[in-house]
């Protein structure tokens, strides 16, 4: 006997095949008919990091959504200062080869992924393509940090100085003067030990705390001359240069929260936050050009609070997702992703009447469907589905359950994934 979810699924669901690029394709454009025109960012979510299925299912809807759909801009969780970098490599500036800016233009060594490799190279061609009149863009929108690590505010400072370097170079200098001493050795700001051992974090030495006192009166100057640098630039290297500034005092902020520790659910909501304001910007740049596709782990971009259990303890924190949909009410959009099976990251087939059960029994190998508000289903028809098993060795890994429903406006279940 059919339960209401299996009719749902059913009657909703949108069959795909990323061999088949008919089925495909279709599947890309009647989704993106039902979300409709109001969506600036459309966020993508993986279940897991380094499931290369859903990586190739990333790259071949923004290349649909490129061809068919307005996009103009795909931003991934990886470093915004770094990113520049692939962002002149797509450009058709910058390194000669990927192999040139893989390491330096990424964090957390997604670089080194063949997926984003494809991705980029792909974007290089169609920039490369005489018959197109605008050109793809590439961003990061991480802070960066992560548990263990955090970036030196160096290279986002050194972006806005070498802007107003441009405009007025005794400003310029005179701070960076006054800045490089402050910043000092790299390695300082990157201990890894620091989130273990606040002592050990230099982010609230007296040096860093004359870094932000900088940083702000940087930031006081940009905003108080923007008609005057707006006239000598325009306005899109005006934005940039501000927000670069923004991003380092972001990273100088998280820097200080480490060395007074108070607990990884606070810096966990503060990376997401920043993730959320860098991608506000991302969309005002995009703005009159496309719209854009933002790709990072489920839990950033859920709409509802983030839960992860980490060496027994429940940390609960606001996702960039959550700030967007605030921030931009049905300009956002989001797709979760699920899958049945990864025997490379310890998933085996899913228990029997979970949702990922479920979906997978429906035709594919992959298949969207609508979820945001359940079309037609009872919270009671959702809240009893059982949640299915996590990964043997993926603890970034969590299952879809009645929270999915909310939490994303689709979901794209693939079958497996390597």
């Amino acid at each position: 006997m059919n339960t209401p979810v299996d009719e749902w699924i059913a009657r909703e669901a949108l069959p795909f095949d990323l061999n088949s690029p008919e089925t495909f394709n279709a599947a890309v454009d009647l989704m993106a008919a039902a979300l409709g025109d109001a969506p600036e960012l459309l966020g993508f979510g993986e279940a897991l990091h380094g499931g290369e299925d859903i990586l190739d299912l990333r790259n071949r809807l923004f290349q649909r959504l490129v061809e068919a759909h307005g996009y103009s801009a795909i931003a991934i969780e990886s470093s915004f200062p770094r990113s520049q970098i692939v962002n002149e490599y797509v450009a058709g500036r910058g390194g000669a080869t990927y192999d040139a800016v893989r390491e330096a233009g990424f964090s957390h060594d997604f670089g080194a992924l063949d997926a984003n490799r494809r991705l980029v190279e792909w974007m290089r061609a169609v920039n490369t393509d005489p018959s197109r009149r605008a050109t793809l863009r590439f961003y990061g929108f991480d802070t960066p940090t992560e548990m263990m690590y955090a970036d030196s505010p160096r290279q986002a400072l050194y972006v806005t100085l070498d802007y107003l370097s441009a405009i007025d170079a005794d400003s310029a200098r005179t701070y960076r003067e006054r800045i490089d001493p402050l910043i000092g050795d790299d390695a300082g700001w990157e201990n890894p030990m620091a989130t273990m051992d606040p002592a050990q974090s230099i982010g609230r030495s007296p040096a860093a705390t004359a870094l932000r006192i900088e940083t702000e009166d940087l930031i006081a100057e940009l905003s108080r001359r923007r008609p005057e640098l707006i006239a000598w630039s325009d306005g899109l290297r005006y934005t940039e240069a501000l927000q670069y500034a923004l991003a380092a005092r972001q990273l100088l902020n998280y820097h200080a929260a480490v060395a007074d520790a108070p607990g990884p659910a606070v810096l966990l909501g503060m990376r997401d936050a920043s993730m959320a304001d860098n991608l506000a910007y991302i969309a005002s740049r995009e703005r009159g050009r496309g719209r854009v596709l933002v790709f990072a782990h489920n839990t950033h971009l859920q709409r509802g609070p983030a839960q992860w259990e980490l060496a027994g303890n429940a940390l609960t924190w606001w996702p960039a997702g959550a700030h967007l949909g605030v921030i931009f009410g049905s300009r956002y959009a989001v797709i979760g992703s699920g899958v049945g099976v990864s025997d490379a990251h310890g998933i085996g087939a899913p228990e029997a009447g979970t949702l990922e059960a479920r979906l997978t029994a429906a035709p594919g190998p992959g298949r969207f469907i609508p979820t945001r508000g359940g079309d037609g289903l009872s919270p009671a028809d959702v809240a009893t589905l059982p949640v299915r098993s996590g990964s043997a060795k993926n603890p970034g890994y969590f299952p879809l359950s009645a929270r999915s429903f909310t939490d994303f406006d689709w979901l794209a279940v693939l079958d497996s994934t390597g």
